[in-house]
C-alpha cells in the first residue's frame, strides 16, 4: 500500500468512527485527522533499508512532523488517536500519546480510548506508562517495614544506617518532629502499605493511594533504576512496576508524560522513536519540561552521603573481591573534600550575594528564625562565565566523581553476576544492590552538574545558566550549585527529533501573537524543512459567546502595592455580581492573600481558595454549589489558568487580575535574556512577550468550553489596552466582542456589557 493509500485508508476510518457514534461532523476536527494521517503515512519508520554492503545511505529515511494548534472545541484527541491508531495497525508498530498533565492522561485512558476501542473495526491495546519511581520496591518495603535491613545485623533505622539522617525532616502539616518521632510514623506508614500490597487492596502505585505519601517518605521505598537487579531480584514476580510494564508490551497505543518520554530518551523503557508514531498534545509544555529535564544540580553541604556511599561499597566490593573498591577510600576523601573547598570559594566570592550578614555559614543548624527565614538567597553567574578560582575545583570534583562512579559500576556488575550466580542468596544482595543505588543518583548529579557547569558555549550559542543557591532545610542551611541549558529548542534538536521519525505536536495555544514562530524556535522545529504548521480554528461563536471587559481606569501595575489595592476593590465589587461560577486567577500568593482578607462576610462564605484545599476536593466543592443553584468563586494560581474544564454555570465570570508575565526571578529566563542582549536582541520583545501571549490565551481558554457556554472575562491589568504589546497579546485571543471599562463609570462600572 502506497503512502497516499495508508493516509486515505486512516481517515476512512475516522470518517467511520465519526458517523457510528453519531458525533457531528466538524470541519476542524477533520481537518486536523487529515493532517495527521498524512504526516503518519509520510514518515519512514524502522532500520533503512540494506544491501549486501549494508544500510543505503542514499535513502535517507523520511522524517515527518506537524504542528497543529487544535482551538477549543475542535476535539483533538479523537482527530489525532483514530488515524494515528489505524496507521500503527496498518504498519505494524505503536502509538505513543504523550501529554503534560495528569487529567489529560486520564481522561485518554479511562475515557477515550476505551471508547475508541469500541469503535475502531480492529481490535487495540492500549496502556498507561509511569515511571518507576510511581511504583513501590517491594524489597526495599519489606526492610523499611519490618525494622531489619534483611540479615546483615544492622536496624534499619539505626543513625548510621539511616540515608537520610541528615536531611531535613519537615511533614506535610509544616511542623518538626524528632528523629525517634518520625521513625514510629514512618514506620507504621511502611507497614500499613505492606498490609494493602498483601491483602491485595493496593496495586503498589503511588498514585492509587488514598492520600499522597511524604515525598521523603516514599522516595525510601519508590522503584529506582539504580538500585534494582530487575529478573535478578528475589521479588521480581511480585513487582508492582514489571508488572505494569508487561502490560505495555502488548500495547499498540501507550501513554505517557512528557517527563517520562524525555528521561527514557536513550533507554528501553518505551518504543523506539524511529519505529513509533509519537504524539505530543499539550506540547507548548514541551520546551519548558525539556530544561528540568536536562538541568542539575548538586548540594555542596549535606555530605555524610558520601562516606555511608564508600562504606557500603567497599563492604560490598570486598564480599565479591572486586578490586577497584581499594580506591574507594581516597577517592571518596578527595571528592568529599573538594566539594567542602568549593563550597568555600562559593561562600568567599559570592556570599555576600547569597545571604545576609545575620545568615549563619552553610552546612550548620540554624539558631532560630532568624537568618534566611527560609527564603533562598540566590547569585547567578554572569555570561555563565565562573569565577575564574571554581574551575580548577569544578575540573578536580568532575573527575573524582568519574572514578567513584566506575568504581561503583564495577561493583553494581560484580553483584548481579553474583545474584545470578547464587539465587539462593538473591534477598540478601539485591538488598545490598539496593543501599547502594540509593545513593548512587547523588554521585551522578554530582558528576552531571560539574560538567554542566564547566561546558564552554560554541561560537553563537548561548551559554548554560549557572547559578548558586543558599537555603534553609529543616535544621540546616544548605548550599547547592545548579545548571541548566538555555535554548529549549537547542536540547530538543539534540536530544529528540534526532531520533523522531513521525510526530504530531498539538495543543489549543502554540501560536503567540498570531504565528507559529515563536513555538517553533522555543520548541527546535523552526527552519526544519521536515516540520509543518497548521492552525485549525475553533468552532465556537467567541463574538457571541463571549465579552472581554477590559479595565482601563486602574493604577499602572507596577506600582505593585497601589494596584493590587485598587484591583481587590474592583474585584470586589464585580464578584458581588457573580450568580454562578466564576474563576479569578492571580500573578502571585501576596496578590491572593489581600484578596482573601479583603472579602466581605457576604463574599467569603462564596469563595473557594486553592491554597486552602485540594484541588479535587475544591472543584467537587465547587460543582456542588453551582449545581445547587448558589453563586461559587474560585480564587486561583497560574496552575489553575490551564487544564481546567468548568463548562457551563461552573466560568460565566473569569476574572483576570493582571497579566501573567514569567516570575522576574527565573534564572535559566535571566540567563537568557543576558545573552539576547549581548547578541543585541531584544529580549522582551523576543521571548517575555510572545511567552506571556501563550499564557495568556490559556488563561482566556478556561471561560468558553463548549458552543452553549457563555462567559465574560475581564482583565484589570491596564496595559492590556494601552501599551503597544498589549494590542499585539489581543491580536492572539479569540475573537470576543470587547468592552472598555474606565471613565465615567470608573472603577466600579459594569462588568458586564451589551
Amino acid at each position: 500500500m502506497s503512502k497516499v493509500e495508508m493516509a486515505r485508508s486512516a481517515l476512512q476510518v475516522f470518517d467511520q468512527v465519526v458517523a457510528a457514534s453519531g458525533l457531528r461532523v466538524r470541519e476542524g476536527q477533520r481537518l486536523m485527522a487529515e493532517q495527521v494521517a498524512l504526516t503518519f503515512s509520510e514518515a519512514d519508520l524502522g532500520k533503512p533499508p540494506e544491501d549486501e554492503d549494508g544500510p543505503i545511505e542514499a535513502l535517507e529515511p523520511q522524517r515527518s512532523i506537524a504542528v497543529i494548534q487544535a482551538g477549543t472545541g475542535v476535539g483533538k484527541s479523537l482527530a489525532y488517536s483514530v488515524p494515528a491508531i489505524a496507521l500503527a495497525l496498518a504498519r505494524n508498530t505503536r502509538v505513543m500519546i504523550s501529554t503534560a498533565t495528569v487529567a489529560l492522561q486520564e481522561q485518554l485512558v479511562a475515557k477515550d480510548l476505551p471508547a475508541l476501542a469500541n469503535s475502531l473495526p480492529q481490535p487495540f491495546r492500549f496502556a498507561l506508562a509511569k515511571g518507576r519511581g510511581r511504583y513501590v520496591c517491594k524489597l526495599k518495603l519489606d526492610r523499611w517495614s519490618s525494622g531489619s535491613d534483611g540479615g546483615d545485623g544492622d536496624a534499619a533505622w539505626d543513625a548510621e544506617d539511616d540515608l537520610f539522617a541528615e536531611e531535613a525532616r519537615p511533614t506535610s502539616a509544616g511542623r518538626s518532629v524528632s528523629l525517634a518521632q518520625e521513625q514510629v510514623e514512618r514506620q507504621t506508614f511502611y507497614q500499613d502499605l505492606q498490609r494493602q500490597l498483601e491483602r491485595g487492596r493496593w496495586d503498589g502505585d503511588r498514585d492509587q493511594l488514598e492520600q499522597p505519601p511524604e515525598a521523603a517518605w516514599w522516595a525510601a521505598v519508590a522503584a529506582e533504576g539504580s538500585s534494582c537487579t530487575a529478573r535478578h531480584c528475589p521479588a521480581y514476580d511480585q513487582c508492582s512496576y514489571y508488572a505494569a510494564r508487561k502490560s505495555l508490551v502488548g500495547a499498540q497505543v501507550i501513554v505517557v508524560n512528557h517527563d517520562l518520554l524525555l528521561s527514557s530518551l536513550g533507554s528501553r523503557l518505551l518504543p523506539e522513536l524511529d519505529n513509533c508514531l509519537l504524539v505530543l498534545d499539550e506540547a507548548h509544555h514541551l520546551p519548558g519540561i525539556a530544561l528540568d529535564q536536562f538541568a542539575s544540580s548538586m548540594d555542596l553541604s549535606r555530605l555524610k552521603w558520601i562516606d555511608k556511599l564508600a562504606s557500603q561499597a567497599v563492604r560490598t566490593g570486598g564480599l565479591l573481591a572486586v578490586s577497584e573498591v581499594a580506591e574507594i577510600p581516597r577517592i571518596s576523601a578527595q571528592l568529599r573534600q573538594l566539594m567542602l573547598d568549593l563550597a568555600r570559594l562559593v561562600m568567599h566570592h559570592h556570599g555576600a550575594a547569597l545571604k545576609g550578614e545575620e545568615a549563619p555559614a552553610f552546612g550548620s543548624r540554624r539558631a532560630g528564625a532568624g537568618g534566611l527565614a527560609n527564603q533562598p538567597g540566590r547569585y547567578r553567574v554572569p555570561r555563565g562565565q565562573l569565577h575564574p578560582e571554581l574551575i580548577e575545583p569544578l575540573a578536580q570534583l568532575s573527575h573524582q566523581a568519574q572514578e567513584f562512579l566506575d568504581a561503583l559500576r564495577a561493583v553494581s556488575k560484580a553483584l548481579r553476576a553474583e545474584i545470578k550466580a547464587q539465587p539462593d542468596q538473591a534477598k540478601r544482595l539485591s538488598q545490598l544492590y539496593a543501599q547502594l543505588g540509593t545513593l548512587a543518583p547523588r554521585l551522578e548529579a554530582v558528576a552531571a552538574t560539574t560538567q554542566l557547569m564547566l561546558q564552554d558555549p560554541a561560537e553563537g550559542t548561548a551559554p548554560a545558566a549557572k547559578w548558586f543557591t543558599l537555603a534553609t532545610q529543616g535544621d540546616y542551611i544548605v548550599l547547592q550549585a545548579h545548571a541548566s541549558p538555555t535554548l529549549p529548542g537547542a536540547t530538543l534538536r539534540q536530544h529528540l527529533w534526532s531520533v523522531v521519525r513521525g510526530a504530531v505536536l498539538t495543543s489549543a495555544t502554540l501560536t503567540s501573537l498570531g504565528r507559529f514562530d515563536f513555538f517553533l524556535k522555543e520548541v527546535g522545529l523552526f527552519g526544519d524543512p521536515c516540520a509543518l504548521a497548521l492552525e485549525v480554528q475553533s468552532p465556537f461563536d467567541f463574538a457571541r459567546q463571549g465579552r472581554l471587559v477590559l479595565v482601563d481606569d486602574l493604577p499602572d501595575p507596577k506600582e505593585v502595592t497601589v494596584y493590587n489595592a485598587a484591583m481587590v476593590q474592583a474585584l470586589l465589587r464585580d464578584l458581588q455580581q457573580v450568580e454562578h461560577g466564576a474563576l479569578v486567577l492571580f500573578t502571585s500568593r501576596a496578590q491572593l492573600r489581600l484578596a482573601e482578607e479583603s472579602l466581605p462576610e457576604s463574599l467569603r462564605e462564596i469563595v473557594l481558595v486553592q491554597t486552602a484545599l485540594p484541588r479535587w476536593q475544591l472543584l467537587s466543592r465547587h460543582r456542588e454549589r453551582v449545581a445547587a443553584g448558589q453563586p461559587s468563586v474560585i480564587f486561583g494560581m497560574q496552575s489553575f489558568g490551564e487544564g481546567l474544564d468548568l463548562p457551563g454555570p461552573l466560568c460565566e465570570d473569569l476574572f483576570i487580575t493582571k497579566l501573567p508575565f514569567a516570575p522576574p526571578d527565573d534564572p535559566v529566563g535571566e540567563a537568557r535574556a543576558e545573552w539576547l542582549r549581548q547578541v543585541g536582541r531584544d529580549p522582551f520583545t523576543e521571548l517575555v512577550v510572545p511567552a506571556t501571549a501563550i499564557r495568556l490565551a490559556q488563561w482566556v481558554g478556561r471561560a468558553i468550553r463548549t458552543e452553549e457556554d457563555e462567559a465574560h472575562v475581564t482583565c484589570y491589568d491596564r496595559r492590556l489596552s494601552r501599551t503597544s504589546y498589549g494590542q499585539r497579546l489581543l491580536q492572539g485571543l479569540p475573537p470576543f466582542t470587547r468592552i472598555t471599562r474606565g471613565g465615567p463609570s470608573g472603577p466600579g462600572g459594569p462588568a458586564r456589557g451589551a
